[in-house]
């Protein structure tokens, strides 16, 4: 072959490759990859109890609320027990809930939807958004059928709520609210937590079970800090919770869980291997509200390590403050 047409071919080959090797470089630069997904994050963050049993300030009651205030977005986390609860608490610390859209309902059970019907009705006086929508899970309006008839409130519910203009948004999968704030929807139960202590019977598609609250569901927010995990009772586990949470936030750790988390009944076998689980996963600071146990929480706090001032029992008036930690109110110094 007479050099110049070998000179040409060579040329020509390495243009090729310096090209497919630029093309190449390009789309590895240019084309996503799940490593390289990111989840938008909350970068300002206060949680507020308006009902759990202690209170130095407003009213205790065996129930759970909690306002989430991030990133200039309000969601209401339950309703409380007690039909004025909630509304009373809420004025008595001089807390505005007339511009909250959004309630999140954890679960069917009368202490996080007891406040409900109540809210609605006397906010949209000042404001007929208030509470408009209520974030469900799949399984809320199942039928709970027991001796003395039905035994689910919330089928009631639905009915006088949609009457005032309120709408049901039902999950039955995990979905982003605002940015950076996730619902769980239903919960896998990879761990056998059992954290209910009911005893009656639910009609499901697949026909009458017992009732373990399929439809638990939490709230999850994605910080800097790491996840923060807002709960009504957790009866589909604390730790199974977070297990969901971590597949979609892999590499997170989880900063924070505040809420109820039904752990006053738990051994003290039970106790241990929940914190040794929370140690896995990072937790930073724990809040334990409504039916997570007095004792419970100590408990948990003494395994894991942490300071007194960063796993507190809450009480009513109780706030979490992202960068601030915990400011537990008087009674639950």
């Amino acid at each position: 072959m007479p050099a110049h047409v070998r000179f040409r071919h060579e040329f020509i080959a390495i243009v090729l490759v310096f090209s497919f090797a630029t093309f190449a470089s390009g789309q590895s630069s240019t084309a996503p990859s799940h490593s390289a997904i990111t989840h938008p994050q909350v970068k300002t963050l206060k949680v507020t109890i308006l009902s759990t049993m202690l209170a130095d300030q407003g009213i205790g009651e065996w129930g759970f609320s909690a306002l989430v205030e991030a990133d200039g977005h309000r969601v209401l986390v339950d309703t409380g027990f007690h039909p004025e609860t909630v509304l009373q608490n809420a004025k008595e610390l001089g807390i505005d809930l007339s511009t909250v859209t959004d309630v999140v309902l954890t679960h069917n059970h009368d202490d996080h939807v007891g406040g409900l019907l109540t809210l609605r009705r006397e906010l949209i006086k000042k404001n007929p958004a208030a509470l408009s929508r209520a974030h469900v899970a799949k399984g809320i309006f199942y039928s709970r059928p027991s001796a003395k008839g039905e035994d689910n409130t919330m089928i009631a519910i639905k009915q006088e709520y949609k009457a005032t203009g309120g709408k049901f948004i039902e999950h039955d999968h995990a979905e982003e609210i605002f940015p950076g704030a996730w619902l769980t929807g239903p919960v896998p139960r990879v761990y056998p937590e059992r954290n209910w202590s009911v005893s009656g019977k639910v009609e499901t598609p697949a026909g009458l079970i017992e009732d373990n609250i399929p439809e638990d569901q939490s709230l999850v927010i994605n910080t800097a800090q790491g996840l923060i995990l807002i709960s009504g009772c957790g009866h589909a586990g604390v730790i199974n919770t977070l297990t969901m949470a971590r597949g979609e936030f892999p590499n997170e750790p989880v900063y924070a869980i505040l809420g109820g988390f039904h752990l006053f009944p738990a051994t003290d076998v039970q106790l241990d291997w929940t914190a040794d689980k929370l140690k896995d996963f990072g937790t930073s600071y724990l809040l334990g509200a409504h039916c997570t146990g007095i004792e419970s929480v100590y408990r948990i706090r003494q395994r894991l390590g942490l300071p007194r001032g960063s796993a507190v029992v809450a009480a009513v008036g109780a706030t979490f403050v992202l960068g601030e930690g915990i400011h537990p109110g008087r009674i639950a110094q």
